[in-house]
């Protein structure tokens, strides 16, 4: 009998990248409107993309099953 394969959530999908050594990268959050009382300083910071946290890596394996 032939193993079921899994379905990938494509929203997350479109969301994080791996690394080439394997780390999860994610974009920051709050970057999106609302831009005029943030700080120049602040919103650079929110440019840079992000490695997923520890405690969030394996749900995201899960979710993301061929990534």
């Amino acid at each position: 009998m032939a193993q079921l394969k899994l379905k990938t959530k494509k929203a997350a999908a479109k969301r994080f990248k791996v690394t080439g050594t394997g780390k999860l990268v994610r974009n920051k959050a709050y970057k999106s409107h609302i831009l005029t009382k943030k700080t120049t300083k602040r919103k650079r910071g929110l440019r840079k993309d992000t490695v997923v946290d520890s405690t969030n890596v394996k749900t995201m394996k899960k979710i993301l099953p061929y990534l």
